[in-house]
């Protein structure tokens, strides 16, 4: 053991059971980096589930790419899109691709015995991905589709089933505008566009809840076959195509890659731009963490400061004792880094535990809840990675580190004739 090293031990025993001034202020030093580094855990851990939850509740009742028609019709709904087999083998050859499927959107009326209410159908086909609305699915069971014939199945979101008073099994029936082209021999116009009334008989399979108000107020889950009826579309035509990616963060750089395939024909929309908002407020999700994680670093070491500061003015007669035995201003602030460094580590230890125990009690019984209806989710969701808390730590150390060096700057002052005169 050096002589530094064994100074630095002496120092920190001393503090214990004596009241002298800096024993409080090592403690404030430690509690401060406690504080700091448990902060950050959590905020990290809070910023990055927050963000995957939603993302993952955003593309999961969407897609991260959506392929459609430049265009709306009259019912400002999309017109329809015809993608032949060899494109969409290609878009699902491409290497980013997870899965992609057709889908078609409806607006329409569902009137019950108790209610009317606004619904929003969306069409599926029978290779439509249902894992994420099966987490969700809180009654009954999801649609049974096939190639074949028509299913009258449909499956409601749960804010819709309290509106209507909807219980699984019950029937019910939606009424629905549809652009037709007609022609008119007797004013000499080929085809002109008129809205007809049709109606359409479904049956609840099953209820869902997501808790994302955005998508649950009015969606209902349909066969597409009974969207391109209403609509009179072919059978292999369809409102959308949505693209879901192995790897979201790659977003930005498959969308070009998709656009270049299917060339300017088509309307390419990522989900960062179909929702916008949702995501604009993420970003300053991101903002606030990077603002607490600052702040908890100049917490962390403005107390480490005034913790060596105190330990340094308390002691200036030993360190005017060691100078005067030859013991260099390098040896000297050489000590007072062990000490600080040993504060340090008892900070981060008790800080660490204090941080992932909080992150792991939350990630497994969920303690703090949330107000879906704002929130679009109903507790506080969290991320535990190691790899993060170890560059948290590294980060503090490192910042502590550095800010500790200005402090010892002081002890190149003190001198022997200074500090022994009075004693």
């Amino acid at each position: 053991m050096s002589v530094e090293r064994f100074i630095a031990n002496r120092i920190t025993l001393s503090n214990k059971g004596k009241n002298n001034i800096s024993k409080p202020i090592v403690k404030i030093g430690i509690t401060g980096i406690s504080l700091g580094i448990s902060v950050m855990i959590l905020t990290v851990a809070i910023v990055l589930g927050f963000k995957q939850e939603i993302i993952a509740k955003i593309t999961g009742m969407t897609s991260d790419i959506t392929i459609s028609s430049p265009g709306l019709n009259s019912s400002n709904e999309p017109t329809p899109i015809k993608l032949s087999p060899d494109t969409l083998k290609m878009l699902k050859d491409l290497p980013f691709v997870r899965h992609i499927q057709p889908i078609a959107v409806k607006n329409g009326i569902i009137k019950t015995k108790a209610e009317n209410e606004g619904v929003l159908l969306k069409g599926v086909s029978s290779d439509f991905d249902f894992s994420f609305i099966n987490k969700y699915l809180s009654e009954g069971r999801l649609p049974v589709l096939t190639d074949t014939g028509v299913s009258r199945d449909i499956l409601v979101s749960k804010k819709l089933a309290d509106k209507l008073l909807i219980k699984c099994g019950q029937k019910l029936l939606a009424y629905f505008l549809t652009s037709k082209k007609m022609s008119d021999s007797l004013s000499n116009v080929r085809d002109y566009v008129e809205l007809e009334k049709r109606s359409r008989s479904f049956k609840v399979c099953g209820i869902f809840n997501t808790g994302f108000t955005e998508f649950d107020e009015n969606l209902a889950i349909v066969d597409i076959k009974q969207i391109q009826k209403l609509n009179y579309w072919e059978n292999n035509e369809a409102g959308d195509y949505e693209i879901f990616l192995k790897d979201f963060n790659t977003l930005s750089s498959d969308v070009e890659k998709v656009q270049e395939l299917l060339g300017y024909n088509y309307k390419i929309i990522p989900v960062n731009e179909a929702y916008e908002n949702i995501f604009s407020w993420l970003g300053m999700v991101d903002v606030n963490g990077i603002i607490i994680i600052s702040l908890m670093l100049m917490v962390a070491g403005v107390n480490m400061i005034t913790a060596l500061l105190i330990l340094i003015l308390e002691r200036a007669n030993m360190i005017g004792l060691v100078k005067s035995m030859g013991m260099s201003n390098i040896s000297v602030r050489k000590v007072f880094f062990y000490v600080s460094l040993k504060l340090l580590w008892r900070g981060l230890l008790i800080g660490n535990i204090i941080g992932v125990g909080a992150v792991l009690l939350q990630y497994f019984f969920h303690l703090v809840k949330l107000d879906s209806s704002t929130y679009y989710v109903e507790y506080v969701p969290v991320i535990f990675n190691a790899g993060h808390i170890l560059l948290l730590n590294s980060g503090i150390i490192a910042c502590c580190m550095l800010m500790m060096f200005f402090p010892t700057l002081i002890l190149t002052r003190i001198t022997p004739i200074k500090t022994l005169r009075f004693d």
